[in-house]
């Protein structure tokens, strides 16, 4: 995760990878979480950042010990150390905040990276962005 920070600092996430597909439909969707935006590292203009997690974990309710990356209050996707202990690698996990649901998404971060597409996709297809046969 380091390494994307140190080329983009949070921001915007391309819309080539601003989904996540689920097997399971959370609340957001049928097949999909959005990643449309990721946290940064330090205060920028007002954004929210890593280092606000442990404000927004204690505010909205969420487990300890996770790592927001992303989200917007009521639905979160959060590096999850409650499995593995805040040395070893954590999972992905989505947060619904609203349906008090949590969604495992990926075993690590970089499997999360490595399955991310398009929101586009979910319009045109299944799951895997591919278009459905009429």
């Amino acid at each position: 995760m380091l390494e994307i920070l140190q080329v983009q600092n949070g921001g915007v996430v391309a819309d080539l990878w601003n989904a996540f597909p689920t097997d399971v439909p959370p609340s957001w969707s049928e097949n999909h979480v959005p990643f449309d935006g990721m946290m940064g590292i330090g205060r920028c203009n007002g954004q929210l950042s890593l280092l606000d997690t442990a404000y927004l974990v204690e505010e909205w309710g969420l487990p300890s010990p996770v790592v927001l990356l992303s989200g917007d209050g009521h639905c979160w996707i959060a590096l999850d150390y409650r499995a593995c202990g805040v040395r070893a690698e954590p999972s992905v996990t989505w947060f619904d905040v609203d349906t008090d649901t949590e969604l495992p998404l990926a075993a690590d971060f970089q499997t999360f990276v490595e399955r991310l597409t398009a929101a586009a996709s979910f319009e045109l297809g299944d799951a895997d962005g591919s278009r459905s046969a009429s």
